[in-house]
């Protein structure tokens, strides 16, 4: 039966609305609550050993060989900028410190043999994938989560990030994940393979079919794999190679372009109650969907008509509908599989409780730090909150690049 609801027009507003540092604190407790039990685990040795392992219908991977790196490698990726800000008495302060401390341990487990957590990064195509994450992971935060490393465990990732050249990976944005992993240990100085990564940059070019979409491989697909990947790796491998003068700074100027049209779409697709429409390949990586806004906005390359403030407003309430309650966690605190709540029949065949860690990608922007115009602009609404109360909107157009 439908609900009636009084329409938007008419709705009466209640209270203040929250401030920018209130919105930071969902955004703060939400990614710690995510991230806790993955780091927590991994800096213990006890990934393994405590997180559970549960997969969709027709799972098709080799689960214990691929699940934990997934784990870690989505994890550190979304958690990078935020860890990458320096120390302060707060109490946000006081938790990053933690959970870098944290996770600088457990980094040396991972590519240790002798710990129980060590990873797999040598067998299967999978570690292809979530190589790249953690590659990424460092790309972000440099200073916070690649230097601190002892030389020992630095020389065991490179080591690690080599073993894949062993293998190849599906013919879509998997080029991305090899391409970015070859192009971090360009930017570290380390022999790199140009064949992938010029392979990656050539195809994505070949399959970009306008106004800011690319095809995920030779056919389109309606789904979220333009902000889970390719949008931000892309955008990322480029500024390495431009960086060292290994293409033109003019590809990756284009690139840009095209993350920040298609940051607009995923704004605009935020309902006025903070929902988004659930379609598509892995919708079970919620607020992944976001990578590419929250990655336009933390490099402040944002349309001038797009306010800081109306994507932090806009954020926090689909934050806030996923995580303020505990649909989507079990309790112990993992992720269970599903979109916003546990749905296991919409699982893909390549899900499994690692996979569900690019949640943390839509946080991107905590990577700003609060006293940023992002966090300390008064609240404002979203356009399509705008729209649907009668107020202005500009209006979208298809835009060449």
């Amino acid at each position: 039966m439908c609900l009636l609801l009084r329409p938007l027009h008419s709705r009466k507003k209640k209270g203040k609305p929250a401030t920018g540092a209130q919105d930071r604190q969902v955004w703060v407790k939400a990614l710690y609550k995510i991230s806790y039990p993955v780091v927590y685990n991994l800096a213990n040795e006890t990934l393994k050993k405590n997180m559970p392992l549960e997969t969709g219908p027709k799972y098709g991977l080799n689960l214990k060989s691929v699940t934990y790196l997934e784990a870690v490698g989505r994890t550190m990726a979304g958690i990078a900028p935020w860890l990458a800000l320096p120390d302060d008495r707060t109490d946000e302060g006081k938790m990053r410190k933690e959970m870098r401390r944290m996770l600088l341990k457990g980094l040396k487990n991972a590519v240790d043999p002798k710990s129980p957590d060590y990873l797999n990064f040598r067998t299967e195509g999978q570690p292809i994938v979530d190589a790249a994450y953690v590659a990424q992971a460092f790309i972000r935060a440099p200073e916070a989560l690649w230097e601190p490393l002892d030389k020992e465990t630095k020389a065991r990732f490179i080591e690690e990030f080599k073993s894949l050249r062993n293998r190849s990976g599906a013919y879509n944005n998997w080029l991305l994940f090899s391409g970015l992993t070859e192009g971090f240990l360009l930017s570290i100085g380390e022999q790199y393979d140009p064949a992938r990564v010029q392979f990656a940059v050539n195809k994505m070019k070949e399959w970009y079919v306008g106004d800011s979409w690319y095809s995920d491989g030779a056919k389109f697909s309606m789904d979220y794999y333009n902000s889970y990947v390719i949008h931000t790796m892309l955008v990322d491998l480029l500024k390495i190679l431009s960086d060292n003068k290994k293409a033109p700074v003019a590809d990756y100027d284009q690139a840009l372009k095209r993350m920040v049209r298609y940051s607009e779409y995923l704004e605009r697709s935020i309902s006025p109650e903070g929902t988004y429409p659930a379609y598509g390949r892995s919708i079970t990586y919620r607020t992944a969907a976001f990578q590419a806004l929250a990655q336009t906005a933390l490099m402040e390359k944002l349309p001038d008509y797009v306010k800081p403030a109306q994507v932090r407003c806009a954020l926090t309430r689909v934050i806030q509908n996923m995580y303020l309650g505990e649909q989507n966690f079990d309790k112990k605190g993992w992720l269970v599989l599903g979109f916003n709540g546990h749905q296991p029949a919409i699982a893909d065949t390549y899900t499994s409780t690692g996979s569900l860690y690019m949640a943390t990608l839509g946080f991107l922007t905590l990577g700003l730090p609060a006293d940023h115009e992002f966090w300390k602009a008064p609240a404002a609404p979203w356009t399509s909150l705008k729209a649907w109360t009668g107020q202005e909107v500009v209006k979208d157009y298809k835009v060449e690049y």
